[in-house]
């Protein structure tokens, strides 16, 4: 139980990656707060989660209000905040040409701004009890795909904001680290799931020859956010099986 009394906030908590470390980390003894947009599968999720440990908040990460009411639900609840896993993300494919403003827009405020408005808030609690944060950022923001325009600028922003945080607040205490899954059988790529060339393409390249299971990225999460990993900060961690170790090749093929 190397999380037991420790409160964690879980943002896209209701499916994949979210679910299955919001689950993780309770069976690791952590208080977990649960946040998503949607209701029913926050439900759904915490009816399976000790209750008395267990806290469901919906909110829209791209709205600093809501974020603000979730941190602060989070301490009224728990007493404080240990960790922050800001993983709550929206998948736009297409090129910038084929991308509307609008679509890019709502990227960016959900998988860019929903990490800093995030962070932001929880900042002055983790500085209290030297916590950490581990976002959700992506290979497709450590090397460009074709045909993701907009979601590669987003994760290579969520990459880089990684490491400004944790240059940042080191000296307060408060370790900064991300997760860069690729292809994960998660809800976001369930379309791409079912074209079976497309799979297969994906697992031509990585070299453990399978995809990704949500439960793969959760392990890691626990590792950057635990005591294992007290030295560790400002790191953008591949769990991916080894497809960015192929230097410089696209990693979405989308034509």
């Amino acid at each position: 139980m190397r999380f037991d009394d420790k409160v964690v906030i879980v943002t896209g908590a209701g499916s994949g990656i979210g679910a299955a470390t919001a689950r993780a980390f309770s069976e690791a003894g952590a208080h977990v707060v649960l946040a998503d947009l949607d209701q029913d599968e926050l439900d759904t999720i915490a009816a399976t989660l000790p209750q008395d440990r267990t806290l469901v908040h919906r909110l829209d990460v791209s709205r600093p209000d809501e974020v603000d009411a979730m941190v602060e639900a989070a301490v009224a609840h728990f007493g404080g905040i240990d960790v922050l896993f800001n993983n709550a993300g929206i998948l736009v494919e297409g090129t910038a040409d084929a991308t509307a403003l609008e679509d890019w827009n709502r990227i960016v405020a959900v998988n860019l701004t929903g990490v800093f408005l995030g962070a932001k808030a929880a900042l002055p609690h983790l500085k209290q009890r030297k916590g950490c944060i581990v976002n959700t950022a992506s290979v497709s923001g450590l090397a460009g795909d074709r045909g993701m325009a907009a979601y590669n600028a987003v994760k290579g922003g969520v990459v880089n904001l990684t490491r400004a945080l944790a240059i940042d607040h080191g000296r307060d205490g408060v370790r900064v680290n991300a997760v860069c899954p690729s292809f994960t059988r998660t809800g976001m790529t369930a379309d791409m799931q079912q074209d079976e060339a497309t799979v297969q393409a994906f697992l031509d390249r990585i070299p453990l020859g399978r995809l990704g299971e949500p439960v793969d990225i959760a392990r890691a999460v626990l590792f950057l956010a635990s005591d294992d990993a007290g030295f560790v900060t400002g790191v953008n961690l591949p769990v991916d099986g080894g497809v960015s170790a192929s230097n410089g090749q696209p990693l979405f093929e989308t034509d």
